[in-house]
């Protein structure tokens, strides 16, 4: 569990891309409420501390839509928009001990939605990927985590921090498959977690829960 203080420097220091795992309950279907803010003012939702992990990080690649980012803190993976995937994280993680996540993208302002052309850039821009792996870590310290467990959606995101980040600084690193796959949401939730449990049944590692 984090306190109030360090939530709300957080919430200033990288508001703006970053966000945790935790939505409001889905209504009429199953895309609804996402976009339902309310659930990060601590006034009316004083649980949410106790609910909310510095020890588990799920990454993205990066963000989709600055328009997202013109928006209020913590909007980045709760995309109320028709067409976003959002959703089906939050339906994944209902009632696992992964629920409460800290969520990033391991690359900041970057616009697009093809990864296989941002990571040609980043390849050709070596200097780029280590500017954001540390700003990765900056974000790791603000949380104060060592070793967390690292939930990265999708290959290009799971091969970034793979290739750049010591082995030392996490616990486990599980490749997931990206939310944006056309896949019921009941199918993505059985699928990301049996990659995890495969890969707690390859090299099994104990963590304690904030």
């Amino acid at each position: 569990m984090i306190d109030s203080q360090q939530f709300e420097n957080i919430k200033q220091k990288h508001g703006r891309y970053a966000s945790w795992a935790v939505w409001a309950d889905a209504a009429e279907n199953p895309k609804s409420n996402m976009g339902d803010m309310s659930i990060f003012v601590l006034d009316s939702n004083p649980r949410l501390l106790h609910v909310l992990k510095t020890n588990v990080i799920m990454v993205g690649l990066n963000i989709a839509s600055f328009s997202r980012l013109l928006l209020e803190a913590f909007r980045n993976f709760h995309d109320p928009h028709p067409s976003a995937n959002d959703f089906k994280i939050r339906y994944a993680f209902r009632d696992t001990e992964y629920y409460g996540a800290y969520m990033t993208d391991i690359v900041k302002g970057e616009e697009t939605t093809n990864s296989k052309d941002l990571h040609a850039r980043l390849k050709a821009n070596p200097a780029l990927v280590e500017q954001n792996i540390e700003h990765f870590r900056e974000e790791l310290r603000d949380l104060n985590c060592t070793a967390p467990t690292i939930l990265a959606f999708g290959v290009v995101a799971y091969s970034i921090v793979h290739d750049n980040l010591g082995s030392g600084e996490y616990s486990r690193l599980i490749k997931l498959t990206h939310y944006s796959h056309y896949i019921s949401k009941e199918k993505y939730r059985e699928k990301v977690l049996s990659q995890i449990a495969r890969h707690e049944m390859a090299a099994p590692v104990m963590f304690p829960l904030s």
